[in-house]
């Protein structure tokens, strides 16, 4: 059996969740991994465990103008960046009529821009090595919208498109992408990392009142997947020869998703004579 390489990580947002799980599981099997943190001391939980193998940079992804110098520290920390984990983000449960842009531009600086940016700063040294794995963290809301969820899955399509896209450009040079669509984990996504605005106009929106005002206190802690098995999930990805452009992580995403796709080829059949109505006639 042929030993498995070392791999160099670049995880953002790793403080905690999903970010941290996959750090922890990519230390243990003795991967060097550099991490983004909000720590402003760039202080890490696993530090003291893999002294070694562990490097943390302060970085808030919403920052921009300092990716540029944190990838630099992180590729001269190991020499390499072999995989990008794109995770930093947040979410935010609102209602679109109600939301101001006060609220939705933070979220995309975070969520899209910030992800295209560390992606821009990694992709010339991925470049140099002629390999590398760039793991964008989408949602099954970037492949379904949702009522209150307008803005976090316009992000979450806005890294599909772009990724799908980015994709096709770097696969002649080794560079793999792949989009990771999580169902429902137990993280703190819809306790304090999730932005929640009740602000709802009226009694026109009744029949979605419920679903974002109590979004939070029926999510937060009930979820179906574990935190604890994403990072082996992620790692298995990246350690395919040929990784799969997109993956639902959870049975919840992939029935999701599953469902959406049988939805979307019904309806494009339904109105195809409508469709087609725009081409010219073949002479």
């Amino acid at each position: 059996m042929t030993e498995r390489a070392q791999k160099t990580w670049l995880i953002t947002g790793a403080d905690k969740g999903l970010g941290f799980e996959t750090a922890k599981f990519a230390l243990e099997r003795g991967d060097n991994v550099v991490v983004t943190v909000l720590d402003p001391s760039g202080s890490h939980r696993l530090l003291e465990a893999f002294p070694d193998t562990l490097r943390a940079f302060t970085l808030n992804a919403g920052d921009h103008a300092r990716i540029g110098q944190t990838v630099a520290a992180a590729h001269a920390a190991f020499g390499r960046i072999d995989v990008l984990v794109n995770n930093a983000g947040y979410g935010l449960v609102s209602l679109a009529e109600a939301t101001g842009a006060e609220k939705y531009r933070p979220l995309f600086e975070v969520n899209f821009f910030g992800l295209v940016e560390m992606t821009r700063a990694v992709l010339p040294i991925m470049r140099a090595q002629r390999s590398g794995n760039i793991v964008n963290l989408s949602s099954y809301g970037g492949f379904i919208g949702t009522p209150g969820f307008s803005f976090y899955s316009a992000t979450k399509f806005a890294v599909e498109g772009y990724s799908e896209s980015l994709a096709k450009e770097v696969a002649h040079l080794g560079i793999h992408v792949t989009l990771i669509e999580p169902g429902g984990f137990r993280s703190d996504f819809a306790g304090p990392s999730l932005m929640q605005d009740a602000n709802i106009p009226g009694d026109d929106y009744g029949p979605v009142a419920d679903i974002i005002t109590g979004y939070g206190a029926r999510r937060h802690g009930k979820q179906p997947n574990d935190p604890a098995l994403f990072g082996q999930a992620l790692a298995a990805v990246v350690d395919l020869e040929k990784p799969p452009m997109r993956i639902p992580f959870g049975s919840d995403a992939h029935a999701a998703i599953t469902d959406e796709l049988g939805l979307v080829a019904e309806e494009l059949e339904r109105c195809k004579d409508i469709a087609f109505s725009t081409t010219n006639p073949v002479s």
